[in-house]
Parts: C-alpha cells; structure tokens; sequence
C-alpha cells in the first residue's frame, strides 16, 4: 500500500487489514506509518511499516524487499501514492508539473512494475490497484497537472492490465470523486468547497467507508474476472462534469 501515511492510504491499509490481509504500509513519512501499524496491530489486524519513496527505484526495491520478509510475497498492490496541484495552467512552473507526475504518474508505472516482475518470478498472480481519479476524466480549472497525471494513471492502467493478464495479474483502478482528507478538508469546508459540491448530483462529498466496496472487490475473489476496469466514486459528479 502506497501514500499509506494518511488520507486514502491510510483508511484502504485499515480496511483491507479488517479483511485479513497482511498489510505493507508504505510511504515517506515512518512516524505517521508507525502510529497506523500500531492501530491496527491494536485492532487484531497485521501491519508493517515500510519506507518508501516511490520516485526512486531504489527505494521502491528496498521497500519490496521489507515488506516481503516481513509479510510474505506481495499479492494485492494499492497504487495510491499521489500529491495535489493547484495552479493554472499557465501559472504552472517546471517544478510543479515534474512533482505530480513524478508521484502520480512516474511512481505507479515504478511500483506497479516492480510489483508485477515479482508477482510473474513467482508465477502466482496477483492483483494490482491504481488510484486515479474523475479528473482522469474530466477538467476542473487550475487542476491541470494533476489531471494529466490521473489520465495518465487511466490509461496505464489499461495498458498494464492488457499485457498482464497472461500472467494472472489483475490491474484495475478505482477513480473517486471529492472525499474529505486531511488534504482538501479545509477547501472543502470553504464557500468554494460548497459551491463544488452543489455541483455534485447528491450533493455531498464521499464518506471514506463509500470506497471500501470497490477496494474490497477488486482486491479479492469476488473480481477475479476484472482487469482494465476503471470503477467511478463521485456520487455523479463526472455525470455532472459533462
């Protein structure tokens, strides 16, 4: 599980341990990755913390390495590592850009490749899920870059999902809408943040526990005949998005 320090991660690593599996928490952030193996080692499930850079593959390697001699041979990989953006597209700076796809982009075709060698060396299979997003999608203003990224993300996703499925490995993605994190919390909660929301046909951002389903199924058995699919989580807005 990558990006498991907070937000997504760190609710999909809680979610899937209440299921009984094993779970890598993997990101940059080991403080916050040790308070979460500790929850959930508290709440009966199985965690290992695991740094993880996913814009070195270097790091990405050492973390495969941790999290499968602590946890046995990876199985489900959670491709969820990403950062936001928020300038116009003509306001965005080289650095900018280079940042978001180095972690939305550059850093799942990284795990997800790495992932994939080993589950093939073993010849088990396995199943792969990417985090995008409805701005795959669609366009909001001044979210450019991170829209490319997550289309980018859609569109690998397919690719990878076409040519592993020889192997046995399923690679799918789930695209949410706006669900409250620490990360959009405050922006949500402004009269922009309302304004965006009255634009959703139910009129409300996701609850976290909306995405579980999704995660659970392609995660699981109950999938085993998905690959290449791309499961919406917006409550409508892409609908509304046109």
């Amino acid at each position: 599980m990558t990006g498991a320090s907070s937000g997504l991660g760190a609710h999909f690593a809680r979610v899937l341990a209440g299921a009984g599996a094993g779970v890598a928490l993997a990101a940059r952030r080991l403080d916050r990755l040790r308070q979460l193996e500790s929850d959930i080692r508290a709440a009966g499930g199985k965690a290992w913390a695991v740094e993880l850079d996913v814009t070195d593959q270097a790091s990405v390697t050492r973390a495969f390495d941790a999290a499968e001699a602590a946890a046995g041979p990876v199985t489900i990989l959670i491709n969820n590592a990403g950062v936001p953006s928020g300038s116009f597209f003509v306001k965005t700076s080289e650095e900018e850009w280079r940042d978001v796809m180095a972690v939305n982009l550059d850093g799942v075709f990284r795990v997800g490749r790495e992932g994939a060698r080993r589950m093939m060396a073993r010849g088990t299979g396995g199943s792969i899920i990417n985090i995008a997003s409805i701005l795959g999608f669609g366009a909001i203003k001044s979210l450019s870059a991170y829209a490319a990224s997550k289309a980018a993300v859609v569109s690998l996703t397919k690719s990878m999902a076409l040519e592993l499925a020889r192997e046995r490995i399923r690679v799918n993605a789930i695209a949410p809408g706006y669900f409250s994190t620490e990360i959009n919390a405050t922006f949500l909660g402004s009269e922009a943040g309302r304004r965006l929301l009255s634009g959703v046909p139910m009129g409300r951002a996701g609850n976290l526990a909306e995405l579980d389903g999704p995660l659970l199924l392609l995660a699981s058995e109950a999938g085993a005949f998905m690959t290449g699919s791309v499961i919406t989580v917006d409550g409508g807005h892409l609908l509304a998005m046109g």
